[in-house]
């Protein structure tokens, strides 16, 4: 049976590591190499970092970060922001990771993932999806563009149809709260998608994590609770297999 991962998605902010609340308010980590290395003694699964220079600052891909990250990390490394063509995949995947993560480009550009499916494998793609709900619906929220007018499990359908290997589903509403996951909007897209959905955005005890892979998560995605709570990656693991969850221990 598949093991259930648990994986920090942190964004890369100024040479530096950040987490944010609500997409703003950043609140920094540490610096990059150091923190994978915290990683890496706290037994997390992956690694998702995501560089909003280049995403919201239109600055090159920073593989000198990627290169340094990628030689520290002793887990899947996966890097999105500012991935607009296969010159970028090849550059990010080139400095060490092992997986790309895409956004805006996939929005634009759907058949993009495709395009990168057929030379790199499906199995490198995670497409992110950032989610806002408005007057009771969701709608796509892009960091540069602000909401649009998409329906975002439309988008996810055209994502899975065009090859993506997997969803990062982000509940901006949520996102840094320690709140709980968005649990009705990971229902909506579990009971559609055929792909690996990791969940992202608000968890803030164990539990949280519990409740989302009761309700079809695959993967668990946080930054908060493993720097600002108590909580541990080991206690929120322990708290899954207990539930009967197939993780992977220490």
């Amino acid at each position: 049976m598949l093991k259930h991962r648990l994986i920090p998605c942190v964004l890369l902010k100024d040479w530096q590591l950040v987490k944010s609340v609500q997409f703003g308010s950043f609140r920094t980590i540490g610096h990059p190499t150091a923190t994978v290395r915290v990683y890496n003694a706290r037994n997390v699964d992956e690694l998702i970092v995501l560089d909003i220079d280049a995403s919201l600052k239109g600055e090159p891909i920073n593989t000198e970060i990627i290169s340094d990250m990628a030689n520290e990390c002793f887990m899947p490394l996966t890097i999105g922001g500012g991935i607009k063509t296969i010159d970028d995949v090849y550059a990010v995947l080139g400095a060490g990771a092992d997986k790309i993560s895409i956004n805006s480009q996939a929005i634009k550009n759907p058949s993009f993932i495709k395009e990168i499916a057929t030379i790199f494998g499906s199995q490198c793609i995670v497409c992110s999806i950032d989610i806002k709900k408005v007057d009771g619906k969701y709608r796509v929220f892009n960091k540069k563009e602000g909401l649009l007018d998409i329906d975002p499990l439309t988008l996810a359908k055209e994502y899975e149809r065009q090859g993506a290997g997997e969803i990062l589903l982000t509940s901006v509403d949520l996102e840094g709260t320690t709140l709980g996951y968005d649990i009705e909007l990971l229902k909506l897209f579990a009971d559609s998608l055929h792909i690996p959905i990791i969940i992202n955005g608000g968890m803030g005890v164990p539990q949280h994590g519990v409740e989302a892979l009761q309700n079809g998560a695959d993967a668990l995605a946080a930054a908060y609770i493993f720097h600002f709570t108590q909580y541990t990656p080991q206690m929120i693991k322990e708290e899954l297999k207990k539930s009967n969850y197939p993780v992977r221990v220490s």
